[in-house]
């Protein structure tokens, strides 16, 4: 009776909308949760996770959420993460913003006659901004496929990749530390591990996929201990592969700082030398963009979590033995020069004579290298490196390299520029930074039917699509999206990948 009575407020409060959504409900492990039905799909949203992580949480791995015994309105999204200005990404969802944000969002099938698999999104955003609350990763038009999508946030910035002495003082023994915002991501598949049942989503069926930063996180829980079991199959969109991650308490291979010294040089700017006093920083402090995690100065070998960089457990076999989609974008950093980057730019300092000559042969431009070195280097040679060794270790692997790019698309990209693909994958055009066209509404159907097919059988392929080379079956062939439909095909500029595997077999 509670139950009803709580849904008949809720009715009077928050008018359906034109879609006629009305309220659903389900019940998790905290309790009952209120949620929305509309055009056959349930949605819950703001969702917790994990405790706030606030106070003398702040800093601290992730705690378990509270519980309640009266409904809870799941209608509206929670707070994004704390954050610096995104510049425009449609990736980061509406405020308010808080450090109170460790919730998710569900959106599930309304009818099924099994359980359905799980999508579990990742965002990227550098580590630094964006959030799972963003309507570009709606979940509705993926689960209206058959499959159950969850988005989250997780802690970002030096809130979320932080450490200071005086917090590693006041750990207990084996307390994991510096990484908080993976940790939030695994506490999120465990919750999801506890309670996808109740929206009708198999936990024996995970698929984690995320993109850019996002993607950096996903190769990670495939080498992490605390990460194994927890998901069945992984998609890493732009996911870099041969990043350095920071160490907690070591200088970095490059020469850079740890972790913690990066935390002692931020504290001391703030006159903070205690635990109670970093805790007492202002939110409004971490508004400031954190390092950028290009060079691996968010990404936190920790010890725990993390215990090794990704292409090492790659290499020696250590990654989680499940079916991987990885790739990449055709044009995905265009913009940048080989100067801009730090340790994938500064080419000439590292480079032997012969290795120069055959850089500006295979990417001459006028007067050095042309714009597409950089997207080689940091994301198109370690996503194929990263799909020959998961290939190698005997387990499903499929490549891609996305190409489409719509008309009114503005920038001179000559390709599809980084994170370009997230709308299609979503199946979410009206999010799109630009107009839209029927040409795009084909590939985005494509790719997202890739994609569920994938959470549904470990395989993209079935129905009446472009076949897929498997990897290991089909050395070096991937599948391209294009603005004409998918073609299997030849891994492109394999000479120019090759000169960059030879370049970091001799400087690694």
């Amino acid at each position: 009776m509670l139950l009803t009575s709580v849904i008949a407020v809720l009715m009077s409060l928050t008018p359906p909308s034109a879609a006629e959504a009305r309220p659903t409900e389900a019940r998790i492990e905290q309790g009952p949760i209120v949620g929305r039905t509309a055009d056959g799909v349930r949605s819950f949203k703001g969702l917790p996770y994990a405790a706030p992580p606030v106070g003398e949480l702040r800093w601290r791995p992730p705690q378990p959420p509270a519980s309640w015994r009266a409904p809870r309105d799941a209608s509206r999204l929670g707070a994004i993460c704390v954050q610096p200005p995104a510049n425009g990404d449609n990736g980061v969802g509406p405020l308010p913003m808080s450090e109170d944000c460790l919730t998710l969002n569900v959106w599930a099938p309304e009818r099924r006659d099994e359980a359905a698999p799980v999508m579990v999104w990742i965002h990227g955003g550098g580590l630094n901004n964006g959030s799972g609350t963003a309507a570009l990763y709606d979940g509705a038009n993926l689960a209206r496929r058959g499959v159950v999508v969850v988005t989250l946030n997780y802690r970002l910035g030096r809130l979320g990749f932080f450490d200071h002495p005086a917090l590693a003082a006041e750990r207990a023994p084996g307390e994991a530390a510096a990484n908080y915002g993976m940790m939030d991501v695994v506490a999120a598949l465990r919750w999801v591990r506890d309670n996808a049942a109740a929206f009708g989503g198999d936990p024996g069926r995970v698929t984690i996929f995320g993109e850019s930063a996002g993607g950096a996180l996903v190769t990670r829980l495939m080498i992490s201990p605390e990460a194994r079991g927890l998901f069945h199959q992984a998609v890493v969109q732009s996911g870099l592969g041969r990043d350095e991650g920071t160490p907690l308490d070591a200088p970095r291979r490059d020469g850079g700082p740890s972790m913690r010294a990066r935390g002692q040089a931020f504290a001391a700017a703030h006159g903070a030398t205690t635990a109670r006093e970093l805790r007492a920083i202002p939110a409004e402090s971490f508004l400031r963009p954190a390092p950028n995690f290009y060079g691996g100065d968010l990404l936190v070998r920790d010890g725990t979590y993390v215990t090794e960089d990704v292409e090492a457990a790659f290499a020696a076999g250590r990654e989680a033995p499940v079916p991987l989609i990885i790739g990449t974008n055709s044009a995905e950093f265009w913009w940048m020069k080989p100067s801009d980057l730090t340790p994938y730019g500064a080419l000439d300092d590292a480079m032997r004579p012969e290795e120069r000559a055959a850089f500006l042969a295979a990417y001459g431009g006028q007067g050095g290298y042309d714009q597409f070195v950089l997207s080689d280097l940091v994301f198109n040679e370690p996503a194929r490196r990263l799909a020959r060794l998961h290939a190698r270790n005997g387990h499903p692997t499929w490549l891609y390299r996305f190409d489409v790019v719509s008309a009114a698309m503005p920038e001179p990209h000559e390709g599809a520029t980084h994170a370009s693909e997230r709308q299609y994958v979503f199946d979410n055009l009206t999010a799109s930074p630009w107009p839209t066209a029927e040409m795009d509404q084909r590939q985005a159907d494509q790719m997202a039917g890739y994609w569920t097919t994938f959470a549904r059988a470990g395989d993209p392929n079935g129905g009446m699509r472009q076949a897929w080379p498997e990897f290991g079956r089909e050395p070096d062939r991937l599948l391209e999206f294009t603005n004409h439909g998918p073609v299997a095909k030849n891994v492109p500029f394999a000479g120019r990948l090759d000169l960059i595997k030879a370049y970091y077999a001799r400087v690694r």
